[in-house]
């Protein structure tokens, strides 16, 4: 018979740590933001500056400094000034997975399991991960609001087309990456649509040469692409709906995470997996001769979103830009509205 201790006995103990290292290569979002300390608790402060100091020439002219401070600066006398700070927290909220599994599929002691069954859990924790932080699909309550709605919110948007043709709506002083500049941040990285590859690679000028020849061949030998020197990523494993965003640019390092967490398991023979949406009994462990493998992490990712001297204001200040569907043409000079998604 095939127990519980059967099927933990073919999960080495030392594949927690690398089945997360392969979580964070398949979540884009976790291979680009920056990564905390581990956390101790469910929750974790962050504390964020949101006034900045200033300071004024002692001998200044008289009038200049009222304008900054808002107080009389008369010379000789120092000018006072302050700094603020407030509180934005990470919250650790739980994903899990469950693979169903035949016993029948267990009893092959000749079969790795765990080399067939890794890049699945993988994928399934990346997708989940990356559709919460850059669409806020089934995203916690806790947790900030998702990439693309909050460029939306601060209008850090450009529509296909509508600044000219794809390398204006990119790279020109209106485009996609000028928006990040305008609001103090250099792009670390960009997430785009799997449809954006083809779209680069079509990319070519008057006489036929590719626009991004430059950027998207690779030292290495291998396929590599660039925008603007850095690196653009195109998941695979659909987190990226190009009919809400078809590109995402940004400094990265101004999104956190930390791990609460580190993936666990448990092997369930005697449970019933649902369908969550219509409550349809999907499996029966016990009657079909199987078990679930049941993976469990928790994690939390924060924007924190401190005032810089570019854009003091919170409500437009933010580190992500996005490039939306809304115009397809031709003809640069005229776009045309599109006809669908």
């Amino acid at each position: 018979m095939i127990t519980r201790d059967n099927a933990e006995a073919l999960i080495p103990e030392d594949y927690s740590r690398e089945i997360f290292q392969d979580i964070a290569e398949s979540s884009i979002a976790l291979r680009l933001m920056r990564r905390l300390p581990n956390m101790t608790r469910g929750q974790r402060r962050l504390v964020v500056l949101s006034a900045l100091p200033m300071v004024y020439f002692v001998d200044g002219v008289p009038g200049t400094p009222e304008d900054l401070s808002g107080e009389d600066n008369t010379v000789g006398f120092k000018a006072r000034t302050n700094a603020e700070w407030e509180n934005k927290y990470v919250y650790a909220e739980e994903i899990a997975a469950i693979i169903p599994i035949g016993i029948s599929t267990i009893e092959d002691a000749d079969y790795d399991i765990w080399g067939e069954l890794r890049p699945h859990i993988a994928s399934a924790f990346g997708l989940v991960i990356d559709r919460a932080v850059f669409l806020g699909i089934n995203a916690p309550a806790t947790w900030p609001t998702a990439i693309v709605p909050g460029a939306i919110a601060a209008g850090n948007t450009v529509s296909l087309g509508s600044v000219g043709d794809l390398y204006d709506d990119l790279m020109s002083e209106d485009g996609l990456i000028a928006l990040l500049e305008e609001d103090g941040y250099f792009p670390t990285g960009h997430v785009g649509a799997v449809s954006m590859r083809g779209a680069l690679r079509g990319l070519r000028t008057t006489d036929g040469v590719p626009v991004f020849r430059p950027m998207i061949e690779g030292a290495g030998g291998g396929t590599s692409y660039t925008l603007d020197g850095e690196p653009i990523y195109f998941p695979l494993n659909g987190s990226m709906d190009a009919g809400t965003a078809l590109m995402i640019s940004g400094d990265w390092t101004r999104a956190v995470y930390s791990v609460r967490t580190d993936i666990t398991y448990k092997v369930l023979d005697q449970a019933v997996i649902q369908d969550p949406d219509t409550g349809e009994i999907l499996y029966n462990l016990a009657q079909q001769d199987m078990v679930a493998l049941r993976m469990y992490m928790r994690l939390g990712w924060q924007l924190p979103n401190p005032i810089n001297r570019m854009n003091e204001v919170e409500a437009t200040r933010y580190p992500f830009s996005v490039l939306i569907p809304g115009y397809f043409t031709t003809d640069t000079d005229q776009p045309t509205p599109a006809t669908s998604p």
